[in-house]
């Protein structure tokens, strides 16, 4: 039977499963933003892993132009001198059709605004006031609009408004007492690092990741850094503390344009209260980017979504939820792992890391278990 569907937020999640209602389904939906218009600057970088990839191809995501887009061959680990400790091959989880894939976080909005810009998107809709008719979901926006709907989806981030309307009471994610640090490289800046791969420095209470975005030999660095405060305008005072004083050298990454944000991730992973109701992307669960999965997951679940509301299966919200909690519970668990294991204070507890490492990431056995789950086909 078809369905009229909200969408709340045009980020990757609500933009991928308004691709997919648009392309395999009969539904209605319109897809509503609270800003202006899309951020398409150029930003910063992001990574997809071949779960998010194989989605992807669903919508076409081949014909977008290969210029644009790398495939790393593999991760490289570093100490924070920018000594190598080990290499991890992520080409095994790669097939013909799907690869590991780095790009520009604008080139992949482009992608997927094109199908829906005009028809289905709406700007500038911030909700006031939801209530129910009739078995149907009345969203009143602040611009004095509203519409009559049979699901809504929140897809507006790990602060969801759309949540905090429906569940009455306020999110609040956790500030994970880190900061995260993103800047456009032009070139890899005379560091001993293999320009073909993804490359992960690891220091004190930090680390680096730097990568290829595109074929142009631009590089994305991330930088996260434990902190117990967020402060915006003494950034620059806080890389020099905590990250160049280990290694001065690391000195020119941080000349550009940065951009900053503190670190936060969602505590519990909760139930919509209403079977009508379903959260997706960084709404349903945000994570740390030590996995590098955020943008996969919110590709994951509206994918997830899409697939019971085409089959009109019985009891969606309970098969969504349980499904999404599974999945989301090995990518909290991995990222926070990673998140503890990265940022080692100890030298001792560096050089025992560094140690496993080097054996861990030979054990075929070790990476289709800790990586398979996450990469799964």
């Amino acid at each position: 039977m078809k369905k009229k569907l909200a969408i709340i937020g045009a980020g990757i999640a609500g933009l991928t499963l308004a691709n997919l209602l648009k392309k395999y389904s009969k539904h209605e939906f319109i897809l509503y933003e609270k800003e202006d218009s899309l951020s398409l600057d150029q930003g910063y970088g992001i990574q997809l892993s071949t779960n998010s990839i194989q989605i992807l191809n669903q919508i076409n995501f081949k014909k977008i132009d290969n210029k644009k887009i790398y495939h790393p061959n593999g991760v490289d680990f570093y100490n924070i001198k920018n000594e190598k400790i080990c290499n991890l091959d992520i080409n095994r989880f790669n097939t013909n059709e799907s690869k590991y894939t780095t790009l520009l976080r604008s080139t992949l909005f482009e992608f997927l605004k094109d199908e829906i810009y005009t028809q289905h998107l709406r700007f500038g809709k911030k909700i006031k006031e939801v209530s129910e008719i009739k078995e149907k979901i009345l969203i009143k926006f602040e611009d004095n609009s509203n519409d009559l709907v049979d699901f809504v989806i929140g897809a507006d981030g790990i602060f969801s408004s759309t949540k905090s309307f429906f569940e009455k009471r306020k999110i609040n994610p956790k500030f994970r007492k880190a900061i995260a640090v993103r800047g456009i490289l032009k070139s890899k800046l005379d560091l001993d690092i293999n320009e073909k791969n993804i490359s992960l420095i690891m220091g004190k209470n930090c680390h680096l990741a730097i990568y290829p975005i595109n074929k142009n030999n631009d590089f994305n660095l991330v930088c996260i850094i434990r902190n117990k405060i967020y402060d915006p305008d003494n950034i620059k005072s806080l890389i020099k503390q905590k990250v160049l004083n280990q290694n001065i050298n690391l000195k020119k990454l941080f000349d550009g344009e940065l951009k900053t944000w503190p670190l936060y991730s969602t505590t519990s992973i909760v139930p919509s209260s209403n079977n009508k109701v379903f959260y997706i992307g960084d709404a349903f669960s945000g994570f740390l980017p030590t996995l590098a999965q955020g943008a996969s997951q919110s590709i994951e679940s509206a994918y997830e979504l899409f697939n019971l509301l085409k089959e009109e299966k019985s009891d969606v919200q309970s098969t969504y939820f349980n499904e999404r909690y599974k999945r989301a519970n090995i990518i909290k668990k991995r990222s926070n792992f990673n998140f503890f294991v990265f940022h080692f204070s100890s030298s001792i507890m560096q050089s025992f890391r560094n140690f496993f490492m080097k054996f861990l990431v030979k054990r075929k056995s070790f990476i289709n278990s800790y990586l398979g789950k996450v990469y799964k086909n």
